[in-house]
């Protein structure tokens, strides 16, 4: 009988990232925002994008932690399942992240949309002094604007945040499938598979970077998805389509690749062996 995965590598690994990149996730949060910024540079506006203070810090890292804990173990648990169920590799490679990371988006979205306003949007100001900033922006949004407005913006979280995930779990499937079995030289298949994440996660940054942008909006004005995209291109044109995009690498591809990373790394110095081949 197969033994299941230890989940204790995944959440700590996932802490770790979402501690160490977190300042990333605020600079490319006010980039594609548009939150203002005084320096003129782009190495300026993104070192002070980047730097305190963090309102809402906390609630981001421990939301990101969960969630990434959960997207990695249940993806790499649920596709070991489905294998065992005669599933073909593409589907149980694909069909789990697909699911659980759409689960996580849901779940997570109203602290999503209060932690993004408070990294730069003046309608929530009054919260930066509040000892729970996310729950003042709640609490600001549902009398303003009902129910609704905690989860604004949640399927185009889902089309940007499901593709990353699972390109870069099939992405570090197919390396598990085709390299050869992790042996003594087990720090060689941890590198490639980080390399093998940070490609995939690169993909998948780039091509959701304008999702990210429209949500941001979305945010700010309370606008429709459609009525958002209309403003930008006919204000900006197509250049909202990679607004922040450099930013936004950083902040989703590395914390994609680090959590594999580490994950094995953990792995690793508890058992012996990878994640992989737990």
């Amino acid at each position: 009988m197969a033994t299941s995965l230890d989940p204790v590598p995944y959440f700590a690994a996932s802490a770790v990232s979402a501690f160490v990149t977190f300042p990333f996730w605020k600079a490319a949060t006010v980039g594609q925002s548009g939150y203002a910024l005084t320096a003129k540079s782009a190495v300026g506006r993104f070192w002070e994008a980047a730097m305190p203070p963090y309102r809402g810090g906390l609630v981001v890292v421990s939301g990101r932690t969960w969630a990434q804990a959960a997207i990695f173990f249940g993806s790499d648990e649920g596709s070991r399942w489905l294998r065992r169920q005669g599933w073909s590799a593409t589907v149980s490679s694909s069909l789990p992240p697909l699911l659980i990371s759409a689960y996580v988006q849901v779940a997570n979205q109203p602290l999503i949309r209060s932690s993004i306003m408070l990294q730069g949007d003046p309608q929530v100001s009054f919260a930066h002094k509040s000892h729970s900033p996310n729950i003042a922006v709640l609490r600001h949004l549902w009398r303003t604007k009902g129910a609704g407005a905690l989860w604004l913006g949640t399927g185009v979280g889902i089309m940007r945040t499901v593709p990353k995930y699972v390109t870069a779990i099939v992405a570090k499937d197919l390396m598990d499938d085709f390299l050869a079995p992790v042996d003594s030289d087990s720090q060689s298949v941890v590198l490639r598979s980080a390399k093998k994440s940070v490609a995939a996660s690169v993909v998948g940054a780039l091509l959701t970077n304008p999702l990210d942008v429209a949500q941001n909006e979305m945010y700010k004005t309370g606008e429709s998805f459609l009525a958002t995209v209309k403003r930008l291109q006919k204000t900006e044109g197509s250049r909202w389509l990679m607004r922040g995009c450099d930013k936004n690498v950083f902040a989703s591809a590395v914390p994609i690749a680090l959590t594999i990373f580490l994950t094995d790394t953990f792995m690793q110095w508890r058992h012996g062996c990878s994640a992989s081949g737990a």
